[in-house]
């Protein structure tokens, strides 16, 4: 996997934090691991322009498996991204091709749900440049900050303290959320204030906590690197303009899914053996005798029994977690009343009554709807990886 592109920066140290600062009341805020450069960027060298590539079809989109294949290891090489790569990989017309995104086990009952791409399609020429721009701290005024400083891939693309952390130290006011499965939501930040992924992404940049740049600002450092002028301009017609920053880094966000939990691999099985309880005992005394009596079709249905049966034998489920999995479904749990769907989150907001009793109460979704029922209110939070994001 390849950094962002070489004019001639080179990479340094990984920047410490970010996250989603407190907005305050009757105020809407607009909407890691690479190393990143913290060096200023080096102005634009005169190179050839490179025609944009045409789609192998124009009518047929190619359908790819989120989570699987190449689409998150970027330009192939090691190092500093050079003009000479960049111009081999947008010459590439597949790079062009629209993709149909299914999502992996797990998620794909959440397949109907799917935000955002038809107005702002998938292709891997695009999710590559939001993954440069995601891990480029020189979307912030000091080069020290960015997306992945909050949405850290070691930690699940969230981040492992309470508090984000931006420039100059400051702190914000509320936990990073996870920036994986966002192709399965819709507004976005804890208060829901951003109305799509594509204003999230910018929303950072200009916020003086975090980022604390200015999008004017931002647009004019990313059009005095050569290699991200290229890219912008095969991408999109309009070049590099902060809309199209956005654009990008929500399409490698929308790339972001998780892989199937052992969860999964047990209800897939868990649903087979109960669509075919009685095929299945019938076939297992039989298997049990000397000399079994079976059809092909019985053989093929066993068959198909046996391969299901792999992943969660290799993905192991306890005993504890399948208890408790089955009280978290249950009604008498309740966990489901927020917790439900392919990502176990109902994209609603919900007021628990935490931390409502400070002195200065963080009133959240009531912020951006001025609504009573909304203060103190907070979008749920999935709980897939929960283990990495605390």
């Amino acid at each position: 996997m390849q950094n962002q592109p070489n004019d001639p920066n080179p990479p340094g140290e990984l920047a410490s934090a970010g996250g989603e600062a407190t907005p305050q009341p009757q105020k809407t805020t607009p909407a890691k691991p690479e190393p990143q450069p913290k060096s200023e960027p080096q102005p634009v060298t005169q190179t050839e322009t490179v025609p944009k590539p045409q789609p192998e079809s124009k009518s047929e989109p190619e359908s790819v498996l989120l989570g699987s294949g190449d689409l998150l290891t970027g330009i192939p090489g090691e190092g500093e991204l050079t003009i000479a790569q960049i111009e081999a990989w947008l010459a590439d017309p597949k790079n062009h091709v629209t993709l149909k995104p299914e999502l992996p086990l797990g998620l794909a009952a959440g397949a109907a749900e799917i935000q955002g791409i038809d107005e702002n399609s998938l292709t891997r020429a695009k999710i590559e440049l939001g993954r440069q721009l995601y891990f480029d701290t020189r979307l912030s005024s000091d080069n020290t900050i960015s997306c992945a400083s909050c949405h850290d891939p070691t930690f699940g693309f969230a981040k492992n303290t309470q508090f984000g952390i931006g420039v100059d130290g400051q702190q914000g006011g509320r936990n990073s959320p996870i920036a994986y499965n966002r192709i399965l939501s819709g507004p976005q930040f804890w208060d829901g204030r951003a109305e799509s992924l594509e204003a999230q992404a910018v929303g950072p940049i200009a916020n003086p906590i975090e980022m604390a740049n200015t999008h004017e600002a931002c647009v004019e450092t990313l059009k005095s690197i050569a290699g991200y002028v290229k890219q912008f301009e095969a991408v999109f017609d309009e070049g590099v303009t902060i809309d199209n920053v956005g654009k990008a880094i929500a399409s490698f966000e929308r790339a972001i899914v998780t892989g199937p939990a052992p969860w999964d691999f047990y209800q897939e099985v868990a649903t087979f053996e109960k669509s075919y309880a009685e095929d299945l005992k019938f076939i297992e005394a039989e298997k049990a005798k000397e000399e079994p009596d079976l059809e092909e079709e019985d053989n093929d249905l066993w068959a198909e029994y046996t391969k299901l049966k792999e992943p969660l034998a290799a993905h192991a489920i306890s005993e504890s977690a399948i208890r408790g999995g089955q009280l978290f479904f249950s009604d008498r749990a309740g966990c489901t009343a927020c917790h439900l769907g392919a990502n176990f989150a109902d994209e609603k907001y919900h007021n628990l009554g935490v931390g409502m009793d400070a002195e200065e109460p963080d009133l959240g979704r009531f912020v951006v709807t001025g609504e009573e029922k909304d203060r103190g209110a907070f979008k749920t939070p999935t709980i897939r990886n929960v283990s990495m994001t605390g």
